[in-house]
């Protein structure tokens, strides 16, 4: 499901609805089947994976790789006294890291705050992936990002579209929406102006004014 729209749309709002940061005023949310409308933040946690804007916010710069890795690996999780991460476990980390095709699986205790921005935001990815989510939440992950960086982290995001992985996602490329959307909802004000289960059809063929109005600050002659 992709979320477009002008900026102010509500289309991060929507998405802090869903992962429990602001209560909803009405209706219902579910996920996988289950009623988490009244589940607090944290309890939602094991449903929800999500990569922010800001690479850095989505990881623990001044950690190292295979550490961000374990955070989120143990999130959830009771503490106890144990050796900080296993052989098992980086194993898991660098076959995990080694999809990015990267060579982040050979450098796991380096600095994440070392890496560009694009290996922060798939290291990022990565992370948020770990607990295998029911539900991966993108909101505008390549907004911080140079072009080149851009379509290096699209293409992760596209690869696990076609695995099947369940996304919420937030974005200003309509490229990338129209490419990887199986359903998309055009917002403004905060309400659904269009909604389509067909990206192609909503692109070239818009039906309401508002949409073709948005739609066509993307167009040049």
């Amino acid at each position: 499901l992709t979320l477009i729209g002008p900026n102010g749309a509500g289309k991060s709002t929507t998405l802090n609805a869903v992962a429990g940061v602001w209560p909803v005023d009405s209706g219902k949310i579910y996920i996988g089947g289950d009623d988490v409308t009244r589940l607090s933040e944290y309890k939602r946690a094991k449903y929800l994976g999500r990569v922010f804007q800001d690479p850095m916010t989505g990881t623990a710069t001044t950690m190292s790789i295979e550490e961000n890795m374990a955070i989120a690996a143990r999130r959830g999780q009771s503490r106890g006294l144990s050796w900080g991460i296993t052989k098992k476990e980086r194993d898991i980390y660098r076959e995990m890291l080694a999809t990015l095709d990267l060579g982040l699986e050979d450098r796991l205790s380096s600095k994440v705050g070392l890496l560009s921005g694009g290996q922060r935001q798939r290291v990022a990815i990565c992370r948020a992936l770990i607990l295998h989510p029911e539900v991966l939440l993108l909101d505008e992950i390549t907004a911080a990002l140079d072009p080149e960086m851009v379509r290096e982290v699209l293409d992760v995001v596209l690869e696990l579209a076609k695995s099947g992985q369940t996304m919420l996602i937030v974005t200003h490329e309509m490229q990338f929406a129209r490419a990887i959307a199986d359903h998309i909802i055009l917002l403004d004000g905060g309400r659904i102006v269009e909604e389509s289960y067909d990206a192609q059809a909503f692109f070239e063929h818009p039906q309401t004014e508002r949409a073709q109005q948005f739609l066509h600050t993307f167009e040049f002659e």
